[in-house]
């Protein structure tokens, strides 16, 4: 897990298409791709397939059996955890991102439950107009990914693998 500049992570997906948009934009940017199971469908899932392309033999994706085998991966390699919730404390554009972090992403129907949150090192949020819940949570990995690595500049190389930008 270490090494990459960061990680998207996620918490058992519901939507294959958005699992697969997810996938597509970890590809298309570098950076790699971790979802926790159980999942809302499979990976031969035609709506993921579709969704993802071409795209998806190109993304660095682990899954892994559940959230606990997520956490052990996760603390051996010594990175942070940062749960992108409705709930977070800081707004995700006024954290500091370090390497290595993975940002997860909640379920579409429920988000990330508290044992998540409890083992989360950061909570952020993307502030919306109040009233209003969230965004699609493909937008929302899109956002917080862009920021992280105009934070890190670590832009896409051409050959495919986020570089640190000089």
């Amino acid at each position: 897990m270490a090494g990459a500049m960061i990680r998207i992570a996620l918490y058992q997906p519901d939507i294959p298409q958005n699992a697969g948009t997810i996938a597509r934009l970890c590809a298309c940017l570098g950076i790699g791709l971790d979802i926790v199971e159980p999942a809302g469908f499979d990976a031969s899932d035609r709506n993921f397939r579709r969704a993802g392309m071409d795209y998806l033999e190109r993304a660095s994706i682990r899954r892994h059996a559940d959230f606990a085998a997520f956490e052990d991966a996760r603390r051996a390699a010594g990175v942070r955890l940062v749960l992108a919730t409705t709930h977070g404390a800081t707004a995700y554009a006024d954290f500091s991102f370090a390497p290595g972090d993975i940002v997860m992403m909640g379920r579409e129907s429920a988000g990330a439950p508290p044992a998540v949150h409890a083992a989360a090192d950061a909570r952020i949020a993307i502030p919306v107009v109040p009233g209003l819940r969230s965004l699609n949570v493909a937008v929302a990995a899109g956002m917080i990914a862009g920021e992280a690595l105009r934070q890190l500049r670590a832009w896409p190389a051409a050959g495919g693998a986020a570089t640190e930008a000089p």
